[in-house]
């Protein structure tokens, strides 16, 4: 299990640049394993074309490496917080892709102005509080999921599976690695989108309570019918 983890964690990192979400090495993505208690993540500052999967870390959920000989990511601390406390979430990406981290620069959430959002997102994507200086100068990426797991008091975060970190960029997350790339392929075309809407609207305003419901839960719902029934 261990060896499929890190080949999926891998191959999630490899599509970052598929989908032109980061240059050079910037963004991460990671996978746990909660019946082994074992996280891998991608080592840090490793070029994704020179990535395999024995290049991969894997730690504990404290962040000690079990195995690997390059350092990890320097996000680990914010990914392994918020796996402590996303306890239904199985792989998390974080990228610097353009549009989103355009939002989270400016501390904005994305507001939600049509059904293509609506259709992955149950409402605005957050966006956190600006971190204070103390919480930057100590232990700064783990105050970074702190700062995550704040903001989504009262949301669950399977119906938002991404949050903008402010002055910083997107972190998304899913039921596993590739899962996790997706939303944030996802989070970065309506990033662009809602850019768009109010350039040519700055008055827009959003999308209305009945159909935000009808886009998120046909897809996402107890009664979903978008899509194949799998026997």
């Amino acid at each position: 299990m261990q060896e499929e983890l890190k080949k999926s964690v891998c191959d999630a990192n490899i599509e970052l640049q598929k989908h032109k979400l980061v240059i050079f090495s910037w963004g991460n993505v990671s996978g746990i394993d909660r019946s082994a208690g074992i996280v891998v993540i991608k080592p840090s500052g490793v070029p994704y074309d020179d990535l395999t999967p024995d290049k991969m870390v894997v730690l504990d959920i404290e962040g000690k490496v079990i195995e690997g000989t390059l350092n990890p990511s320097s996000d680990t601390p914010t990914h392994l917080e918020l796996y402590r406390n996303f306890k239904t979430i199985g792989g998390i990406c974080h990228t610097h892709s353009p549009s989103a981290t355009m939002w989270a620069q400016a501390c904005k959430e994305i507001p939600c102005f049509g059904t293509t959002h609506a259709d992955n997102f149950y409402g605005p994507v957050p966006v956190t509080d600006i971190m204070t200086s103390e919480e930057i100068h100590e232990n700064y990426e783990l105050n970074t999921g702190k700062v995550i797991i704040k903001r989504f008091t009262g949301l669950d975060p399977m119906q938002m599976p991404a949050v903008l970190v402010a002055n910083h960029g997107p972190f998304t997350w899913g039921a596993d690695p590739a899962a996790a790339v997706e939303e944030n392929v996802v989070l970065e075309q309506i990033a662009t989108m809602a850019l768009g809407t109010i350039t040519i609207n700055p008055d827009q305003g959003p999308i209305n309570r009945a159909l935000l419901d009808k886009h998120y839960l046909r897809k996402h719902g107890k009664n979903a019918y978008y899509g194949q029934t799998r026997g």
